[in-house]
């Protein structure tokens, strides 16, 4: 069963939010998500200095499966994305919660997430 992290908070698309100091934000997908992707072997990211809506579609996550829209679960502006998933999509797969994060935004606004006990219970996750 894949795992939930429970210090973060998660859209109904399986994107995870991380608080970091002031208005910043981390980015990235889930367990959940990746499992049921496979095998990540491209990551397209919303460039540095954009601005993404939550809710909106902001890039691209392509496995050996299938090919899957990126949502941006927050408003505001891009300040940086992760060069070494670009390089190394499978990083997303093998740390989703670590090293595999996406982007970063110094948000304005949310869009509706849920908890991770939420999250866990919707989606069969594993809350450890």
């Amino acid at each position: 069963m894949p795992k939930v992290a429970p210090e973060l908070q998660y859209s109904d698309e399986h994107e995870w939010v991380s608080r970091g100091e002031g208005n910043l934000v981390s980015v990235g997908i889930s367990e959940v998500a990746t499992d049921a992707l496979g095998d990540i072997v491209y990551v397209d990211l919303p460039e540095v200095g954009s601005t993404v809506t939550a809710g909106a579609t902001c890039g691209e996550v392509e496995s050996t499966k299938s090919v899957s829209d990126l949502y941006s679960p927050v408003t505001g502006e891009v300040t940086e994305i992760n060069d070494a998933v670009v390089s190394d999509p499978a990083l997303i797969n093998n740390d989703p919660y670590g090293a595999g994060w996406l982007f970063k935004v110094a948000a304005e606004s949310e869009g509706p997430l849920l908890s991770a006990e939420e999250y866990a219970s919707k989606n069969g996750g594993d809350l450890s």
